[in-house]
């Protein structure tokens, strides 16, 4: 079984050292620049996950980046899921939802897919779940706040039941894991050893996964650095990477170069290059429990406070 102590390294399937793959946030991501990007992963032979929005916007959006009304741009999800890649959700579109809309925008999502998501990580839209300060317990939301203070996004009620965007029962009947801690290291299982978990205090999750912080360009190629793939090659680990594709990996029509050039190295190495879900299901047939304990929540949170405060990981 993993050993969530890490006195040694998962087993990798097919021998491999490790572990590497990244959920992409579809904000600000155009259809051209996510062809360049994706086309360039599948020739490297990374399988990634892709986050979209399956609705089409029907009031202000708060982000740009497209949905899968855009034909061409859900074609291309289509035919990326065909390749081996992931697609997973963001929330309906790129605004609030009701629950009606909720529903409607997972049965797009089902329609186009020919599944539910497997994976999410919240937008912050209204029906995020369990997202603002309560994605920590209440004795450490004054410490939340002084974390967050002036970067964030508005209030979530996604858990709430009665309020117009409740939706919990549908993701806990819909969805199995659900983003929430990003860490500055790149061995994600490294800094959320317990993941994936399910988490009694937040019941309308199935199980909850951490990330290795990477929101921009300029972030993710400081993650994942030549000293730290090669730390994470040598310590066997795991790293699933956040990001938005839409923000600067694309400049003038072409990727950027440091982007390019480390991912080419990290994609020679001995790595297992799976999609968020398939590195889930995989750590997850290895746990012995998925049930956190208070000891183990208290050290996530504490320990992704003190990053939020003294790093600013999202």
């Amino acid at each position: 079984m993993l050993h969530t102590d890490r006195e040694r390294p998962p087993v990798w399937p097919d021998g491999k050292s490790f572990a590497f793959t990244v959920f992409d946030d579809p904000d600000a991501q155009s259809y051209e620049d996510g062809r360049l990007v994706y086309s360039f992963l599948d020739d490297l032979g990374l399988r990634t996950t892709r986050g979209v929005w399956p609705g089409a916007a029907i009031r202000t959006p708060n982000s740009p980046g497209e949905t899968c009304e855009h034909a061409n741009y859900r074609q291309h999800s289509i035919e990326l899921q065909a390749h081996g890649f992931e697609i997973g959700y963001h929330h309906t579109t790129k605004h609030s939802s009701t629950r009606d809309e909720i529903i409607r925008g997972l049965d797009a999502f089902h329609a186009y897919f020919s599944r539910d998501p497997q994976t999410m990580a919240n937008h912050y839209n209204a029906e995020a779940i369990y997202w603002g300060s309560r994605r920590v317990t209440a004795t450490q939301r004054a410490v939340y706040t002084l974390a967050t203070f002036g970067r964030t996004n508005g209030v979530h009620f996604g858990e709430v039941e009665g309020h117009p965007s409740f939706w919990g029962d549908v993701c806990r009947a819909r969805i199995q894991y659900c983003r929430n801690f990003v860490f500055s290291d790149i061995d994600t299982l490294a800094a959320c050893p317990w993941m994936p978990y399910h988490d009694p205090l937040r019941p309308y999750v199935n199980a909850w996964y951490a990330s290795s912080e990477g929101s921009n360009v300029a972030r993710f190629t400081r993650t994942i650095a030549e000293r730290h793939q090669d730390r994470l090659e040598e310590q066997g680990g795991a790293c699933i990477m956040y990001t938005h594709f839409g923000h600067g990996y694309v400049e003038g029509g072409r990727l950027q170069s440091r982007f390019r050039a480390l991912m080419e190295r990290l994609s020679r190495k001995n790595g297992w290059f799976v999609p968020v879900g398939v590195l889930l299901d995989y750590l997850r047939q290895r746990r012995d429990a998925l049930e956190i304990t208070d000891r183990q929540r208290r050290s996530l949170e504490q320990r992704w406070l003190w990053q939020k405060i003294f790093r600013g990981t999202s």
